[in-house]
């Protein structure tokens, strides 16, 4: 049996449903997958049985005599005991009214009947492990902050958030004190307190560009409404029309039912568009008179639709260019760019790394079911000196693998793997390969340069870097420090 079907009977999940032949299938097809399965015919009993033993889920049927799906949910999250339970509900309309209806009643998804078995598993494993996430993040933001205090390198260093705000924000990728990173939470507040319509977040992949967007949702006047985030890139060229703004039934070959769009799933709320810039030129005309009008009209619809949809915006590419080629309309740009958020690239913040770093063991441990290990000094130098061109994401990756191969042991810089090709191409940027780079002429900083050079050839193995440079790799640690402390 593999780890993941055992953590799974660890699962309990409710259903409640009054046919008690759709409880048998579905549970029969979740017990087959490995979770633990109660089940309910009705409102109250869901309630009782919920408070006594509280499951990690719960597929809660919308019809029922007696209390129905909506008012259990209801009562379930005005309990402090099952308010953080996840709710799904099964429901046999996909009407927006029922849709929207579940997630004001303060469920997470919907299942429409008839249900496919893929689709139910699909559903339940992502709202099981994005709820332990959760739980564990809290938790884990608060013994970091413990296990931090208590290392004197670190001491006081660790991210001005409150648990509070971590926990609202969705920030534990921006753990920090640098000052890019509070000018980030400085933009984030400001967006939070203000009511700009459109806000468009620029920068690298695997900076945290989704975090910034929930940030500002959850924190603002809107966070009681539905958080939508689309990924444009991935959207099929025949369907995007009709996934941003719906369809009526007849629309179009296949439209056999009316189908509301992004835009009104987001009502209230806020849309995330993410990789703007890959938005097909044939549909820039069509969001940006959204973005003015303020209504969305569906495809083979007679008439439009008011929403209240506030948009965030991301992009990992250089717009003015796609403008400039005629990729990407420029009064759409100016639409979207009202407010503008750069999200920082990890070299510019390379004094946080350190405590992101402590930060992603914390994580990785407590997932893995270990100690947290330490990190050496010779590690914590390796990760502050390394350009990380994958940003957060990229360090976290290192981090779980560093994790892994140590096998809960301290981290030592053989634990470490980097992209030699990126290192090299980050020192000595625009130089060509077999040319001669520009060395500084300070004779420290050359020998620095030479050592970095030697590492990034090595794959981060100090070891292998002082064979290349025939020195010790005492001499490397001690150029590395001198660095670090501005000798």
């Amino acid at each position: 049996m593999n780890n993941e079907s055992a953590d799974l009977k660890n699962v309990s999940i409710l259903l409640v449903d009054d046919q008690p032949a759709n409880l048998d299938v579905l549970c029969e097809l979740l017990e087959s997958a490995g979770y633990r399965i109660s089940v309910a015919t009705g409102g109250a009993t869901a309630l009782e049985i919920a408070a006594r033993a509280v499951p990690d889920l719960i597929l809660l049927d919308v019809l029922m005599p007696g209390l129905d799906g909506y008012e259990v949910c209801r009562q379930l999250k005005q309990e402090a005991a099952t308010q953080d339970i996840p709710v799904i509900f099964i429901t046999a309309r996909d009407l927006k009214e029922d849709i929207l209806a579940g997630f004001r009643a303060g469920g997470v998804d919907y299942i429409v009947k008839p249900f496919r078995d893929e689709e139910v598993l699909a559903r339940v494993q992502t709202h099981v492990r994005l709820n332990r996430l959760t739980q564990e993040v809290i938790q884990k933001n608060q013994a970091l902050e413990e296990e931090m205090a208590q290392r004197q390198a670190l001491k006081g260093q660790l991210s001005a958030l409150s648990e509070r705000e971590n926990e609202n924000w969705g920030l534990e990728d921006f753990v920090g004190h640098s000052p890019t990173i509070q000018r980030i939470f400085k933009d984030i507040r400001l967006l939070q307190e203000n009511v700009a319509p459109s806000v468009l977040i620029a920068g690298e992949s695997g900076t945290g560009k989704e975090l910034i967007a929930r940030a500002i949702h959850f924190g603002s006047g809107r966070r009681a409404g539905p958080f939508v985030p689309v990924n444009c890139a991935a959207l099929p060229n025949e369907l995007v029309e009709s996934l941003l703004f719906g369809h009526v039934k007849g629309a179009f070959t296949g439209a056999d039912q009316d189908r509301i769009g992004y835009f009104e799933m987001a009502h209230e709320g806020t849309l995330f568009l993410d990789e703007i810039g890959e938005m097909p030129q044939e549909l820039q005309a069509k969001l940006l008179r959204v973005l003015e009008d303020g209504e969305v009209r569906r495809i083979g619809a007679a008439a439009g639709k008011k929403v209240d949809v506030r948009v965030l915006a991301a992009t990992n590419i250089d717009m003015q260019q796609k403008i400039q080629t005629g990729a990407f309309r420029q009064d759409l740009y100016y639409r979207l760019a009202r407010f503008t958020v750069k999200a920082p690239p990890l070299r510019q913040r390379q004094e946080d790394i350190p405590l992101l770093a402590q930060h992603f063991v914390q994580l990785f441990a407590a997932e893995m079911g270990r100690e947290s290990p330490a990190l050496s000094s010779e590690v914590v130098q390796m990760l502050s000196v390394y350009g990380f061109p994958g940003n957060v994401r990229e360090l976290k990756n290192t981090i779980e693998r560093a994790l892994i191969e140590s096998g809960g042991e301290e981290i030592h810089p053989y634990h470490l793997h980097f992209l030699s090709e990126t290192m090299e191409e980050q020192a000595e940027p625009g130089v060509a390969t077999g040319s001669l780079p520009d060395l500084p002429l300070d004779l420290n900083q050359a020998e620095l340069w030479v050592i970095k050079r030697a590492i990034a050839k090595s794959n981060g193995n100090i070891a292998a870097a002082a064979r290349l440079l025939c020195t010790h790799r005492n001499r490397i640690y001690r150029a590395l420090a001198q660095e670090e402390h501005g000798e």
